[in-house]
């Protein structure tokens, strides 16, 4: 039985995305990898489909990421194969601990794209490594002037400090309503 008196649940929640950019290379060091870590980054040379979602799900699950299952399988794979869009995937103990994507279609930005860590990942330090690797190889590209990432609400709570910690700044906040997510598969 529901309550006359109470409004019916909305389907949307409100998203605040932010986005943040750098606009010169950091100085560094970064975080080392974690002593003793079985991990190794890999580059992805044309991947198919299949192994974008598995990494995208990977990572995403928990934060709601859904926007690419609702575009073009076409159109995705165009932007995985094109030149100047590179996928890194984090492999730890032989199995798929995270990724990034650099976005390095506009003349002299590079976007960080995709970045995540598998949930078992999480607290283990693995997340300031890979972003210190992301950040080295966006900048490590000749003619790169700036950096981009943006985050949301619904990313992981840790996502906006560790951006900023790294060297990012906030430039735009936009509210957004988006879908409720439905309940983890």
């Amino acid at each position: 039985m529901t309550d006359a008196n109470q409004p019916p649940e909305s389907d949307e929640i409100e998203c605040v995305i932010t986005f943040l950019e750098m606009t010169a290379r950091p100085k560094g060091p970064f975080a080392p990898l974690p002593m003793n870590a079985p991990v190794s980054l890999m580059r992805a040379v044309t991947p198919p489909l299949r192994w974008f979602f598995h990494l995208y799900d990977g990572v995403g699950a928990g934060h709601d990421w859904t926007d690419r299952h609702q575009d073009d399988p076409a159109e995705v794979l165009a932007f995985l194969h094109d030149p100047d869009v590179s996928l890194f995937t984090l492999m730890h103990d032989g199995w798929t601990g995270g990724f990034f994507m650099l976005d390095h279609r506009v003349r002299g930005v590079c976007d960080l794209a995709y970045f995540g860590l598998a949930p078992e990942l999480l607290g283990r330090g693995y997340g300031k490594w890979l972003l210190g690797e992301a950040i080295q190889t966006g900048w490590d590209r000749e003619g790169t002037t700036r950096m981009s990432v943006n985050t949301c609400t619904l990313d992981h709570a840790r996502a906006l400090p560790l951006y900023q910690r790294m060297g990012f700044s906030p430039v735009r906040r936009v509210v957004e309503r988006r879908k409720r997510p439905g309940p983890a598969a």
